[in-house]
């Protein structure tokens, strides 16, 4: 009877645990790829530029700033910024389109990622008091005019953003973010820094100094809030199988060059089957090619990748030849 009931508890608790542990040695399972637009902030551009003197993109900064959290977490791999920034070049990519699910998606298939991620800066400033003797309050310089004034100034963020489908542009997840600073101070970037990182229309707020400034310590608060709630939507995504083809462009001794480069998807490390084609079946009717006939006659693991062409060392198999295909999935 004992042993009986020992083996019941062998199959209710031990074996389904042992069916989901991956096989030793088994290929990890690859982060999922997003990249972040730059959030929008035309809802406060007027509120920035009060408090920068000019017109600062605040919402490239806190876009800067969630990646920091982001790539810190690492539950995404996060595309870098040069690379973005050439694909939205490419594609005149206006600031108009940095909210419109559409027009991400779009730039998520260039760019070969599982999801976009789009937002805005939808509160930048503050909540100021008051207190004068026989004059009225000031503006955002700290004084009251014609008698004596005091400013206190309490700093306020608010961001949200949405997690967008590269071949739906469907929301597949949506977070929010609020900071206030716990100070206060007569000006929002004041409260103990001393930074002036902006300049040429960029701010810079991940340096040491932004953080103590209270728009600072508001903007960090909202960003990260915002950085945990996209982290926890990360179940929602699903990594996209992407199916790389190509040819063998030349051959170099042990290296295989192919006509196909990160445009298409193709990393560092990815590996790929070459065939060679040994017949092609054509519709007798229409005389289109239905179906290449081919053989596999190796394979090459990628060691260089640019945009239009990759570079592969011999894994296995010879004689590759220009003109044969090369296929993978990227996992």
């Amino acid at each position: 009877m004992k042993r009986w009931f020992l083996w019941v508890l062998l199959f209710v608790f031990v074996l389904p645990i042992y069916a989901q542990t991956p096989a030793a040695g088994g290929p990890p399972a690859r982060k999922k790829r997003v990249a972040v637009l730059d959030f929008d902030y035309a809802t406060v551009r007027s509120n920035s530029s009060a408090l920068f003197g000019t017109d600062v993109d605040v919402g490239k900064g806190i876009t800067d700033l969630l990646v920091k959290f982001l790539v810190k977490d690492g539950t995404y791999s996060v595309i870098e910024r040069q690379a973005l920034d050439k694909i939205m070049a490419e594609q005149n990519f206006s600031n108009s389109d940095r909210a419109n699910p559409a027009s991400a998606a779009k730039l998520g298939k260039l760019l070969g990622v599982d999801a976009i991620i789009v937002g805005a800066i939808t509160e930048f400033g503050g909540e100021t008091k008051n207190t004068n003797i026989g004059g009225a309050g000031g503006g955002w310089t700290g004084f009251g005019l014609g008698g004596v004034g005091h400013k206190k100034t309490k700093a306020i963020c608010a961001i949200d953003a949405r997690i967008v489908d590269i071949d739906t542009a469907e929301i597949l997840g949506v977070a929010d973010g609020k900071g206030e600073s716990s100070r206060e101070s007569t000006s929002l970037t004041g409260g103990g820094g001393h930074w002036s990182g902006w300049g040429g229309g960029h701010a810079d707020f991940g340096s040491s100094d932004f953080q103590q400034t209270i728009i600072g310590e508001a903007i960090n608060q909202a960003t990260q809030q915002l950085s945990t709630g996209l982290i926890a939507d990360s179940p929602k995504l699903v990594a996209r199988t992407i199916v790389v083809e190509g040819l063998v462009a030349a051959v170099d001794g042990g290296q295989v060059v192919l006509n196909v480069g990160a445009k298409t998807g193709i990393k560092v490390g990815n590996q790929m089957n070459v065939e060679r084609v040994t017949k092609e079946i054509k519709d007798p009717a229409t005389g289109k090619v239905l179906r290449k006939m081919a053989n596999q006659i190796g394979t090459i693991e990628i060691t260089d990748v640019d945009d239009v062409s990759a570079v592969g060392k011999v894994l296995s198999g010879s004689g590759f030849k220009v003109g044969d295909s090369v296929k993978t999935i990227t996992q």
